[in-house]
């Protein structure tokens, strides 16, 4: 009999109790009492130097909302992977939850099927300082074009959709063959073309970017989209947030965020939204005719 590693899933939230639900049920906790997966849930504010365990702080360039600081996601994340300036483990993928990151599709469950460690970071507020996206992060994903108050659901989703993958966790492994999303094939048993694109794929810590803000939604949203305005125009994911400290590892706010020059505020947050959108989900614009701008 093939020995399989479990599985491990690490949870970072400030609301941990959460997961004390979505993991207690069905195939997840099959796989978990089976010892297929493990699943370890982290306080974010266990890992706040401060007595009140701040993990927010109002944005740089102004705005709505809070911003999630980096220091408690980086101290949380080394505390598992070997500290300060430690490469990413071998088989590993640290995921953060953000309506400006790539869809969550089957291929990617696929993908992270094959690793030995995911670790999720569930963010709250008007979203996550760009450093953590940038420096920390491997991957940045979203599970659909809609807002939810925070990261946790979406990181549960992905434990599901990634254990049901695990071997041995179905009852008949042949299930996840046969179903929707499942890996089409060709009449000659050729693999049909992979719809993840490339730059999906896990790099090494990476230059991924984080989440968004707009009027639509509360300070509490997870992640937001916004658009602009013209004829066909496409809808953009948001723009990066910085919060304090302004400078973090030698990792800057950008200047024009400290300025106080509103216009140009204004302008760095419309082009990297568009530059994001671009990068991230060109789909939302594909056809649409940006403005000159």
């Amino acid at each position: 009999m093939r020995y399989y590693q479990a599985m491990r899933f690490d949870l970072i939230s400030i609301f941990p109790e959460f997961f004390n639900g979505p993991l207690d049920y069905g195939i997840v906790r099959r796989a978990r009492q089976s010892r297929l997966i493990e699943t370890h849930i982290h306080d974010l504010r266990s890992f706040t130097p401060d007595r009140h365990r701040t993990v927010d702080d109002r944005p740089f360039g102004g705005g709505e909302g809070m911003v999630m600081k980096p220091e408690p996601l980086f101290a949380a994340v080394e505390s598992l992977t070997g500290g300060q300036g430690a490469a990413v483990p071998h088989r590993t993928a640290i995921v953060l939850l953000s309506a400006s990151g790539k869809l969550f599709r089957q291929q990617t469950a696929r993908r992270f099927a094959a690793l030995e460690r995911i670790i999720l970071l569930c963010g709250r507020y008007e979203g996550v300082d760009e450093r953590v996206a940038e420096h920390l992060a491997t991957d940045e994903l979203c599970v659909g074009d809609f807002v939810l108050s925070g990261g946790e659901m979406p990181a549960a989703m992905i434990v599901d959709a990634v254990t049901r993958l695990t071997p041995g966790a179905l009852g008949n492994q042949d299930s996840t063959v046969n179903e929707s999303f499942s890996e089409a094939r060709f009449a000659s048993g050729a693999k049909a073309p992979d719809g993840e694109a490339a730059g999906s794929r896990p790099k090494p810590r990476p230059t991924n970017q984080a989440f968004p803000g707009d009027q639509a939604a509360p300070d509490n949203a997870y992640a937001k989209t916004h658009h602009v305005s013209g004829a066909m125009s496409p809808t953009l994911l948001d723009c990066p947030h910085y919060t304090r400290p302004p400078s973090f590892r030698n990792w800057d706010v950008p200047e024009v965020l400290l300025g106080g020059n509103h216009e140009e505020i204004r302008r760095w947050r419309r082009q990297k939204a568009l530059e994001k959108t671009l990068r991230n989900r060109p789909d939302l614009i594909h056809g649409a005719a940006p403005q000159a701008e």
